[in-house]
């Protein structure tokens, strides 16, 4: 009789335990279905201007993965985004109380077919001038790309004044071959980069003819034997003389980037490099503002030294994007004469997240202007 009382309570207990088990893994299940729901349809719908169309419609795969203390997202996406994505990441983490965690996969496609090998997209970064700051923003432009995720080259097209040598804090080194044939790319953290300036003493090369000039940045172009890139950066000369134009028709640029001050001058000049640019038919994703504003150290008061908006209005004129606006830093110009780059020291710096957003803004405006794969490109075929 006791064994049969024992027995009874025992089930009755383990009866009320299966029922409460039972009941907890639904309530677990129900809401990781929940969280997951959410995270998928903020995925969706999140807008911004590299995303005018949302996350899920661009990226190639979309994962979600439940582990013990985090919800890891797998993503797939066409161009470097890492920080806008982490920055969404954070605040669905805050907005769901639990950690969310995106592992973010790279899969940039080469909008313009070319012959040299392991490089995909060719972008231009120039200037209509001499001192506004082109060759520092190449630099950054091309650290912050790394950050961002992108494997980045850079070739220093400025043959009668090569300056990425000292911006990336290797002027004395010297290519180095396998062959007797291609020349191996000096490398700064992480990034790939050729230049006439490892090559020759500067003032050997500022005395070379245009014909000369122009071969010599051939070479440097095709007998480089690049890493696999998702982009290579290329620093071209100021102006829009013969020496640009005939580099602008030598090179498979998929597209370029004009960097400007907002002084009247200078926006003169970076409307005609528009236009060369548009005579040979490479396309420009947009204009950075450089030196937009000083900063007083004291009061954060913002100078405006060299005029206000002016690359914002010269976008608007020319229906272009305003990829970003740089200001007057004396950090980013101690660092470029010491070969040193904001965005190595700290990558989380002010300076270093604006770089950060213009490459971005640039990676997003060519995939969403010249990538099939863009839901713009696709509407523009269907039309």
């Amino acid at each position: 009789m006791f064994g049969k009382i024992f027995s009874d309570k025992g089930s009755k207990k383990s009866g009320a335990n299966v029922s409460s088990e039972k009941s907890s893994a639904e309530n677990a299940a129900s809401e990781n279905n929940s969280i997951t729901d959410v995270i998928f349809e903020t995925l969706n719908n999140y807008q911004s201007e590299n995303f005018p169309q949302g996350i899920i419609v661009v990226s190639d795969n979309y994962q979600l993965n439940h582990q013990k203390d985090e919800i890891v997202v797998g993503l797939t996406m066409p161009f470097p985004c890492a920080g806008e994505l982490q920055l969404l990441a954070e605040s669905l983490s805050e907005t769901l109380s639990c950690n969310i965690v995106f592992n973010i996969n790279i899969n940039v496609k080469t909008v313009r077919q070319h012959k040299i090998p392991n490089v995909g997209n060719i972008i231009a970064v120039a200037s209509g001038k001499g001192g506004v700051g082109k060759s520092t923003t190449s630099v950054n432009l091309a650290y912050a790309l790394i950050a961002e995720g992108a494997k980045v080259g850079i070739l220093d097209a400025d043959i009668y004044g090569p300056s990425i040598p000292s911006m990336i804090g290797l002027k004395s080194e010297t290519p180095k071959s396998h062959d007797g044939k291609t020349m191996i790319p000096i490398e700064s953290h992480g990034l790939s980069a050729m230049s006439i300036g490892f090559l020759v003493p500067d003032e050997e090369a500022t005395v070379w003819r245009g014909p000369m000039a122009s071969r010599a940045f051939s070479q440097l172009l095709n007998e480089t034997s690049w890493p696999e890139l998702d982009y290579l950066i290329i620093d071209m000369p100021p102006g829009t003389g013969d020496i640009q134009l005939t580099l602008a028709q030598q090179v498979p640029v998929a597209a370029a980037v004009i960097v400007t001050t907002p002084q009247d001058i200078a926006l003169i000049d970076a409307s005609k490099g528009l236009v060369m640019f548009d005579k040979v038919q490479v396309p420009v994703l947009g204009i950075v503002e450089n030196m937009s504003y000083h900063i007083c150290e004291n009061c954060g008061h913002h100078s405006h030294l060299f005029g206000k908006s002016g690359g914002v209005s010269l976008a608007n004129e020319k229906n272009t994007k305003l990829l970003g606006q740089l200001p007057l830093n004396i950090d980013i110009r101690q660092r470029a004469d010491k070969g040193e780059s904001a965005i190595i020291e700290n990558s989380t710096s002010e300076i270093a997240l604006q770089y950060r957003k213009i490459a971005r803004n640039v990676a997003a405006q060519l995939f969403l202007q010249l990538d099939t794969r863009s839901p713009q490109t696709a509407a523009i075929s269907k039309s």
